[in-house]
């Protein structure tokens, strides 16, 4: 008899998206303002901070055109929703796996 083994924890790419006084974001937010979410999901810190989650830096990227893409249809550029677009964008293209990633593209 053979046992197949399935590993049950696939590994991701994990992005926390800090709130601060310039960008004011919240898993709270996120929700309040309608935003996309990553296919593989969000998910919120102990303080509240919001985290991303990407399947790899592939899908991250991918995820950074889907959030351009909004901010370019939205009118009002100082909006908080454009903001919280714009420090999301910030926060994945900050993260050392997506540069190196996007380097080596």
């Amino acid at each position: 008899m053979s046992i197949n083994r399935v590993n049950l924890f696939k590994s991701m790419l994990l992005i926390n998206v800090t709130s601060t006084k310039d960008i004011p974001l919240k898993f709270t937010d996120f929700k309040q303002y309608g935003l996309p979410e990553p296919s593989s999901g969000i998910d919120a810190e102990i303080n509240g901070d919001l985290i991303l989650k990407f399947e790899d830096e592939d899908e991250a990227v991918d995820y950074i055109g889907q959030l351009e893409d909004l901010s370019s249809e939205l009118n009002n550029k100082s909006s908080v929703q454009n903001i919280a677009i714009n420090g999301i964008i910030l926060a994945i293209r900050n993260d050392e796996f997506v540069q190196s990633y996007l380097q080596n593209k």
